[in-house]
């Protein structure tokens, strides 16, 4: 049961990060004005899309990065650099191959001057804590993927930490040892038997948040803020197929598709609904026409439930959502209360031949995605109708990092010479209105 009455064991208050260029240049908020806390006797999760910027603040809570701006407090002292009580798993174990699970283990100790006895003593303590009594002496390349993340998990805890980061441990492994190792890693904190007050994890995995956490924290991108959070008042142990389970992922699914609202007019100069601030996922035209058909097809006929359509696809939410958004995007379809629906032009792409899709494609690219249109239109201005690439680039880069903007500028180069809207040449890194030669 949590003091409520108690003073947060982690506070982060208005915390922002920016992006910097190679030449430390600051660049577009990764996170903006952050604000949560964490109490003890939580597991917590950090819930979203893959650059929304939940690492980015693992980091900075733990001390090995610091924010542009805004505070953290551990303990009611400012983090400003990696605390004695807060130890982070990361998403590789990051072992020392020359060195044996109890060496890798014991490590910590050593830095901290604890004696040898004592560190031996608690590393062994810590190794059978996570189930791997018995290879003491193995080295990291004589374990399997599960065995190394367990000998991660026990570096961590040997130190005592009373906070525990996690930076999507699990992700990395198959999805039977990732079950097995989240299990017994549940079974240790029910019962009370892990060192730690609370766990502060990151995760792009909607089910697996919902399965650990007392609370999740979700982050909307570009720049990072906090979208929503969610309390979540199952009792461990937790059964996926229980309906209040599968109506609080219904529930996350529903509120991380949702559309958000535009908070800002058209820059100067620009009419409005130009949208060339709007950076766009690198997704494949095969990716996105499998979809359309996955979606039309029988048992879906046209409508999924985007959870169920994650598991038949087996597709995580940073693989799933991009897709779904940008068919949205292009009006094949449209995202409600965590289902896909299909539009009518994107039923007739599913059942269409390959010439139809080309130019439904095409048609749908100009008139819903606003960088193909500017491209388009530089273009037909343009005597000779072509334009370096690197003009676009440059123009992105006022509202993107430079990530986002190339991005963004391969997207749309894809995108466009599947639809015949545009060519482009790759030697020359030119765009034009006709076939390279």
């Amino acid at each position: 049961m949590l003091d409520s009455a108690a003073k947060p064991l982690l506070e982060i208050k208005d915390v922002c990060q920016r992006y910097r260029t190679g030449s430390g240049e600051e660049r577009a908020l990764v996170l903006d004005h952050v604000s949560m806390t964490l109490n003890e006797g939580e597991i917590v999760a950090l819930l979203g899309r893959s650059g929304c910027g939940k690492s980015s603040l693992l980091r900075i809570i733990s001390g090995l990065a610091k924010p542009a701006d805004g505070t953290v407090l551990f303990r009611g002292k400012p983090v400003d650099e990696p605390s004695a009580g807060i130890a982070m798993v990361f998403q590789s174990a990051a072992l020392f191959p020359w060195l044996t699970v109890l060496a890798n283990v014991e490590l910590g100790l050593r830095a901290k001057k604890v004696p040898e006895h004592e560190a031996r003593a608690r590393a062994l303590k810590a190794i059978d804590l996570i189930g791997l009594d018995g290879f003491e002496s193995a080295f990291p390349k004589e374990l399997s993927g599960g065995m190394r993340q367990r000998v991660g998990f026990a570096r961590a805890l040997v130190v005592a930490p009373n906070l525990l980061l996690m930076d999507e441990p699990f992700s990395a492994l198959d999805v039977l040892t990732a079950e097995t190792l989240r299990t017994d890693f549940l079974d240790l904190w029910v019962e009370g038997r892990m060192p730690i007050k609370s766990i502060l994890m990151v995760t792009h995995n909607i089910e697996e948040a919902v399965l650990m956490c007392n609370r999740i924290v979700v982050l909307s991108s570009n720049p990072g803020r906090i979208a929503a959070e969610i309390q979540v008042n199952l009792q461990h142990p937790r059964n996926r197929l229980d309906p209040e389970f599968r109506q609080m992922v219904d529930k996350i699914y529903a509120l991380m598709t949702r559309r958000p609202v535009p908070t800002a007019p058209a820059r100067d100069g620009a009419f409005s609904g130009l949208g060339l601030g709007m950076s766009l996922p690198n997704i494949s035209t095969n990716l996105l026409a499998g979809m359309l058909e996955a979606v039309a097809a029988t048992p879906y006929n046209g409508r999924a439930d985007l959870p169920a359509l994650a598991d038949d696809l087996q597709m995580t939410i940073d693989d799933l959502f991009p897709v779904a958004e940008t068919l949205q995007l292009m009006r094949f379809a449209e995202i409600e209360e965590g289902d896909i629906k299909l539009t009518l032009a994107g039923l007739r792409f599913a059942e269409a031949d390959v010439d139809v899709r080309k130019k439904l494609f095409g048609d749908h690219l100009l008139a819903y995605v606003p960088l193909a249109a500017r491209v388009k239109m530089v273009l037909d201005e343009r005597p000779a109708h072509w334009a370096r690439a690197a003009r676009f680039l440059e123009e992105l880069e006022d509202y993107m990092s430079e990530e986002y903007a190339e991005t963004t500028l391969k997207s749309i180069i894809n995108w466009g010479r599947y639809g015949e809207t545009f060519a482009y040449d790759e030697a020359s890194e030119t765009l034009s209105l006709e076939n390279p030669q």
